[in-house]
């Protein structure tokens, strides 16, 4: 048998990388059918061949075995001065990633001085923790109680008992520092914008209320559709009333207003942030008439703005960590994301930031359980994840037989059985065992993809906090 590889100009523009991410792998078998048509699986058109002993010898030469914190220590001297590293998962419902990252961001804040955790959830939610983090108690008095008052589904992606651990580390972490000294938790997402349409009026009654009055009468558009954007998206796609102008308005208000960023910058930021958070929700769904890219870039353009904002917030030289799935921190540019013109946060941050500026590491598993959904909104379950796919990259790091172990991408070359794209796993929110292939599996080249990759053979669902 031979390593299974993907011509990637034979892919052609699926927009199988959205659906996975975002949980619409449930849609019906017939549009399954039709995107497994799109993914053609060709030769190589280098015409290279190499066979899959080669590429697992090279993976079991090459990787670094993992057994505890201190085996990080290869991962932490590569990403050295990075401003920005970029944590993966290549499901939303693993325990070993979520510790994992944890063990990694530990020890970036500790021994490399970053600055805050950045991760792909609502921004409302999120910020919660974050004043928790920071010594506050008014949303609750331990980071199990604050998850306990969030809502949205997939509630198990930030309400588990992992995050109650990095939570309570980071609680532990800031106590007896200065503010100017604490380590932030925020959200990267623009979902959740309904917390976040209510949240800029109340705020701004506070802080100056005839800017409320304003912010109520310009958001007076999305009224009609509650808190489910998605009537939104069905009235743009009947060519009804636009809201674009009237949230772009509300930014454009408080750009103005630097005496309420002289304040009180904190408030100022997140008041701001709530705003932008409404805007480019209006825009993702808006674009989700439109068939395209435009939907999915927009979210990703909003992941970097954010991420870029705190990173202004926090000062000169400071230094973040992001945590969200393999295919928003896996460089879009070393997948079939490209020919559909999809970019993500990874390819994004490189471009602007510069290569030498981010360290991406990605993670995945052979086999276990994961935690998802049978479709959107359905009850969570504890699903098994199959072995993977004869010939996929989660296979041929099995077949090394190390349980875990540490990949390094720090010098592509002598990578010659990884330069020609081959499958990677991906599981969602939602997720469906009996179809995962080939729809689970993203075309990569996987040393263009990432920096480094931590390869967990068998792993478990995490444990949602009830």
């Amino acid at each position: 048998m031979t390593v299974i590889r993907y011509n990637m100009a034979g892919c052609g523009p699926t927009p199988i990388h959205g659906l996975i991410e975002d949980g619409f792998a449930s849609m019906p078998f017939w549009v399954m059918l039709v995107i497994t048509a799109l993914w053609v699986v060709t030769p190589a058109s280098t015409g290279a061949s190499y066979s899959d002993e080669g590429a697992v010898n090279l993976l079991r030469n090459r990787a670094t075995p993992l057994h505890g914190a201190s085996d990080l220590d290869p991962l932490v001297a590569a990403i050295g001065d990075r401003r920005l590293v970029l944590l993966g998962e290549s499901s939303h419902g693993t325990s070993e990633f979520y510790i994992w990252r944890t063990q990694i961001s530990r020890r970036l804040i500790q021994e490399q001085g970053f600055r805050f955790i950045a991760v792909e959830g609502d921004w409302d939610s999120s910020y919660r923790l974050n004043r928790y983090v920071k010594g506050a108690t008014a949303q609750g008095d331990s980071a199990r109680s604050v998850m306990q008052g969030f809502s949205r589904w997939p509630t198990w992606m930030w309400a588990n008992e992992e995050m109650v651990d990095l939570i309570e580390w980071l609680r532990s972490h800031n106590d007896n520092r200065a503010a100017a000294e604490q380590v932030g938790f925020y959200g990267l997402d623009l979902y959740g914008q309904s917390g976040s349409l209510r949240k800029v009026p109340e705020m701004l009654a506070q802080m100056a209320p005839v800017l409320s009055e304003r912010a109520v009468e310009a958001y007076a558009c999305l009224a009609p559709y509650g808190d489910d954007f998605s009537l939104y998206a069905q009235a743009a796609a009947r060519g009804q009333l636009s809201c674009e102008s009237s949230v772009r308005a509300v930014v454009a208000m408080l750009r103005q207003e630097r005496p309420l960023a002289a304040r009180d910058p904190d408030a100022y930021f997140n008041l701001k942030q709530h705003a932008l958070v409404v805007k480019h929700a209006e825009g993702h769904y808006r674009a989700m008439a439109i068939s395209g890219p435009q939907s999915w870039n927009v979210r990703a353009d909003h992941f970097f703005l954010t991420t870029e904002r705190l990173l202004t917030h926090y000062g000169e030289g400071a230094k973040g960590i992001v945590w969200a799935h393999n295919t928003h921190i896996g460089d879009a540019r070393a997948t079939a994301m490209v020919m559909r013109g999809q970019r993500n946060i990874g390819q994004i941050a490189r471009e602007r930031l510069g290569d030498r500026a981010v360290y991406a590491v990605g993670f995945g598993t052979h086999r276990g359980t994961v935690m998802a959904g049978s479709r959107w909104g359905a009850p969570a379950e504890v699903m098994t994840v199959p072995p993977a796919m004869p010939g996929s990259f989660e296979d041929l790091s099995h077949r090394t037989q190390m349980a875990r172990f540490l990949l390094r991408f720090d010098d592509p070359a002598g990578f010659e059985p990884l330069t020609d794209p081959v499958g990677h796993r991906a599981i969602g929110v939602v997720y469906q065992p009996t179809r995962e292939r080939p729809g689970n599996y993203v075309p990569s080249v996987m040393p263009r993809r990432y920096d480094a990759f931590i390869f967990l053979d068998q792993t478990r669902a995490v444990h949602p906090v009830e």
